[in-house]
């Protein structure tokens, strides 16, 4: 930062807002902080006074915040056309979803990128859904101007790589098993098949059927891997029977379909019973997935967790669901504002 003649500031950057007041009519910035000072202006800053101004000089090494900000959301979006962005508004880029989907974010690469100082890339929590017109990130730099170096570490950090991607959600073709001798002999009425219907019909998924069974272990198997391949399903449901109770049959009839399972708990509340299996069928995968009883009842639970990353055509880990313990407990709160919570971040 230096003191320089007014005259002499074309091509410098101001390192503060220029106020101009017009009694009884307004007060306002006539230019802000990190405004690069052209011919035109110079005839503006001297009406108000300024005839002496503390600026920011650029040089071959040095960028402006403006272009470093969009040096940031490059190394966020690439050229990934699902991602959108604002013009520079000083020196901060905002990044916008032009399409919904599931967020991803390479935490490592967008860690190693902020750990360098003097710039930022703020976003919103990965492996959520979005929706088009959601804002997602946001980058700038923190000085007014910045080592040309200093970028190009942070490219280098990012590998070459986008850290934001937005994955599309495949269209589903998805079927119910409901389990429970009460259920299937008219004692009670089936609460799951019109709450997991409700969830689904939130993504491009299409129903094809739901059975209902007592709890033959048998007869479960039978009916998952009849919708795996007969139906054609996509993903298959099964609600019911997932605690340790002698009579609770389903996590064993999942297994017997011969199922690669991924985890039978996971560290969420609601929703610790759920288990995770896929199925192969004539070389297709098909998530199976238990589901415990929370899920008819609380308003979010594991499963709203897991299904858009599902959906998304993701394949889970058990590292992938032990990562939930921290932010897993749902608070249940009168007015649910999830995904607008700490419900599973």
């Amino acid at each position: 930062m230096k003191l320089i003649k007014t005259v002499d500031a074309v091509g410098h950057v101001l390192c503060h807002d220029m106020t101009r007041i017009i009694p009884g009519k307004e007060k306002g910035p006539l230019f802000r902080k990190g405004h690069v000072v052209t011919e035109e202006d110079i005839p503006l800053l001297l009406s108000i006074g300024k005839e002496h101004l503390y600026v920011w000089e650029i040089n071959d090494d040095m960028l402006h915040e403006d272009e470093a900000a969009k040096i940031l959301c490059d190394i966020c979006r690439g050229a990934d056309e699902a991602i959108s962005f604002t013009e520079p508004k000083e020196g901060k880029i905002e990044l916008i979803a032009n399409a919904g989907g599931l967020l991803k974010i390479d935490r490592e690469k967008l860690n190693a990128v902020n750990s360098l100082g003097e710039m930022m890339i703020a976003t919103v929590h990965g492996d959520f859904p979005v929706r088009k017109g959601d804002k997602i990130a946001g980058t700038r730099v923190i000085p007014l101007v910045i080592g040309k170096a200093k970028m190009r570490e942070a490219v280098n950090a990012a590998g070459g790589e986008q850290i934001l991607k937005i994955l599309p959600y495949r269209h589903v073709r998805y079927g119910i098993v409901t389990t429970g001798s009460e259920v299937y002999k008219g004692l009670i009425e089936d609460k799951f098949g019109p709450v997991l219907k409700a969830k689904m019909s939130e993504y491009d998924c299409e129903f094809v059927k739901q059975i209902i069974l007592d709890d033959d272990k048998e007869k479960i198997t039978q009916a998952i891997t009849g919708l795996a391949g007969e139906d054609k399903c996509d993903v298959v449901l099964v609600s019911g029977g997932m605690s340790v109770d002698p009579d609770d049959r389903t996590p064993a009839a999942i297994r017997d379909t011969g199922a690669d399972i991924v985890s039978y708990g996971a560290p969420v509340l609601p929703g610790a019973m759920f288990l995770l299996s896929y199925l192969n069928v004539d070389g297709r995968e098909v998530p199976v997935m238990g589901l415990p009883g929370c899920i008819m009842y609380a308003a979010r639970t594991v499963f709203d967790l897991v299904l858009p990353r599902v959906l998304a055509g993701e394949r889970l880990t058990s590292k992938d669901l032990s990562t939930y313990g921290e932010g897993g407990l749902c608070l249940n709160c009168g007015t649910c504002h999830f995904p607008n919570c700490g419900f599973g971040k």
